[in-house]
């Protein structure tokens, strides 16, 4: 998870006091140090970057933050390595080769990049703008300055790839956090509502005779109609057997961040059977939330009957929550106790009422994992998408495919 862009210390006061040709040298600096880095950075993105710093002012670090990245950076691989180089650059360019080299060992570089490259991305980084060393007095001492800048990149980098079952308490804190802070946008459908639209394609007759009539007398400016968009309900179903007791925790975490501010997401837990906890996870407190799901569900932790619980969910709850081309996820290891034919059953009505069916298993993140239990062969042939759900990266990987969905 990249660092938010509120806690680099681009000090606006300081850049103020800057001249215009100042600035614009250490603009060129960082571009220079970002193309040895890897970057595909030409003239044309610096004079970009310029024109976009006219526009946007240099008082807010959030923006120059978004407007470099927006300009600087075309790769996902780089956006780690960005977000880094900008952290490091603009809070202290004096110190910089002191600081890459405590950084540069913990930093996960692109898998795409030898050694020899990695070697010329450190020297690039700790030349950075050592230009302008001794143009700042050195006010703090050096070792406490490198404990406070050691850590951004790597700690989080660690946390979004460990696995769930593996998190201490400290940690299960600062995941909240990441989860917080992660952006869940749901993929639209289209409508049969219609809204105003200037480039739209069909005309709206009544508003254009009303406006004519008020204004003009004659038909001369036509008004037209885009049909509308929503996004996609979206309904989540998650299991809290014995067998993802370890994984429970964190993925009703996931599902408060889902559903908060989200009034188009539904939310069910099942083991033996299924309980609706959507008013519960609308609470604005985490904490709160999990408690009160806690105190609501009396099968936490015991066996496991999909099939019946899929089946619950078809007869009393998927014409209510499965409207308009909702998405389904359904979050489980596969391990029923139950009829597996009665499983594969339900998974196939499900299939058919809603516009996508996701998957999620925990397992599936470890690498000698084959889904061989009865229950996942059972389901598969239904299934659209097949994801894992074990860290935070993977969610970052199913709230990707929740945006894109058609």
């Amino acid at each position: 998870m990249l660092c938010k862009p509120e806690r680099i210390l681009l000090n606006p006061v300081k850049i103020l006091q800057m001249t215009a040709n100042r600035f614009t040298q250490h603009l060129i600096s960082f571009a220079r140090v970002l193309r040895r880095a890897g970057f595909e950075i030409g003239t044309g993105q610096i004079m970009d970057a310029l024109r976009a710093l006219k526009i946007i002012g240099i008082r807010s670090r959030t923006d120059v933050y978004h407007a470099f990245f927006s300009i600087f950076v075309t790769r996902r691989e780089h956006m780690g390595l960005f977000d880094q180089a900008f952290h490091l650059f603009w809070r202290a360019p004096g110190r910089l080769p002191e600081i890459m080299s405590l950084i540069l060992p913990q930093l996960h570089l692109p898998q795409m990049m030898d050694t020899k490259k990695s070697l010329r991305v450190q020297q690039a980084l700790s030349e950075g703008d050592s230009r302008q060393k001794k143009e700042r007095p050195q006010r703090e001492n050096k070792e406490k300055e490198a404990v406070d800048l050691v850590l951004t990149y790597s700690a989080t980098e660690v946390l979004r790839k460990k696995d769930f079952a593996q998190f201490t308490v400290e940690e299960v804190v600062q995941a909240k956090r990441l989860l917080a802070d992660m952006q869940w946008s749901i993929a639209e459908r289209r409508t049969r509502r219609f809204t105003s639209d200037t480039s739209g394609r069909l005309l709206d007759l009544r508003r254009t005779v009303r406006h004519n009539l008020r204004y003009h007398g004659e038909m001369i400016h036509l008004r037209k109609l885009t049909p509308e968009t929503r996004p996609r309900n979206l309904t989540i179903l998650c299991d809290i057997s014995g067998s993802m007791e370890r994984y429970s925790r964190m993925l009703l975490h996931f599902m408060h961040a889902m559903s908060c501010d989200k009034r188009r997401v539904e939310t069910f837990v099942f083991g033996t059977r299924l309980t609706r906890i959507t008013r519960t996870l609308r609470q604005r407190d985490i904490d709160d939330a999990i408690s009160s799901v806690s105190k609501l569900v009396n099968d936490w932790a015991g066996g496991t009957r999909i099939g019946a619980a899929l089946k619950e969910f078809n007869y009393v709850w998927a014409r209510r929550v499965l409207r308009s081309g909702a998405m389904l996820l359904i979050i489980s290891d596969g391990w029923d106790r139950g009829e597996i034919p009665l499983l594969a059953q339900e998974v196939e009505r499900l299939s058919r009422n809603c516009h996508r069916l996701i998957w999620l298993n925990p397992l599936l993140g470890y690498k000698d994992y084959e889904p061989l239990t009865r229950g996942m062969k059972a389901v598969l042939p239904y299934i659209d998408d097949f994801l894992p759900v074990h860290n935070l990266a993977s969610l970052e990987q199913v709230a990707a495919v929740l945006s894109k969905v058609r």
